[in-house]
């Protein structure tokens, strides 16, 4: 997956795949904000006194796909990828950082989660639900979740980077 390839998403499409091309535009625009920098910057807290960094976010949206496209999506018993008890977020938090996570590895972590639920949605349709807090939740809304989750944390992803090195835009 090419995640910096971030192409404005359909003006005129089915709800599918416009869908699809807000969530893979928010996904390439939070792998814009992380091009360019080292992993020390990427480590930087850039806005006091939150300890939000790119590297955070970036394992926080690996969680947070696993989350919701394998855990909730296919009732998979997934294990949280980083570590829970060091991150009190649970296990979709991520936010943590360990001195061995690298930048690489996170992306790595990130983009293969972005690649398996492509694959579940792929061949699911938007009306299917998943047991979801009691309930059920379809496919559909999951979509329109993820999309506000990542269009919140691509401003925050924004802030931090105008911070680290001056960078706007995009």
């Amino acid at each position: 997956m090419t995640t910096t390839d971030r192409g404005m998403p359909p003006l005129q499409a089915d709800e599918r795949a416009t869908l699809d091309g807000w969530l893979d535009f928010y996904r390439a625009t939070l792998a814009q904000k992380c091009d360019g920098l080292t992993d020390e910057q990427l480590r930087t807290a850039s806005v006091p006194p939150s300890p939000l960094t790119l590297l955070g976010l970036v394992q926080h949206m690996a969680e947070v796909e696993r989350n919701w496209f394998r855990r909730v999506l296919l009732g998979e018993q997934a294990a949280p990828i980083y570590d829970p008890a060091a991150d009190p977020q649970g296990p979709d938090g991520g936010f943590d950082l360990s001195e061995a996570t690298t930048f690489d590895s996170a992306r790595a972590t990130w983009e293969d989660e972005i690649a398996r639920a492509r694959a579940n949605c792929a061949v699911r349709s938007l009306d299917e639900t998943s047991s979801f807090m009691g309930g059920h939740v379809t496919l559909r809304w999951i979509y329109n979740h993820m999309i506000g989750e990542y269009a919140r944390h691509s401003g925050h992803a924004d802030l931090i980077r105008e911070r680290i090195d001056g960078a706007t835009g995009a």
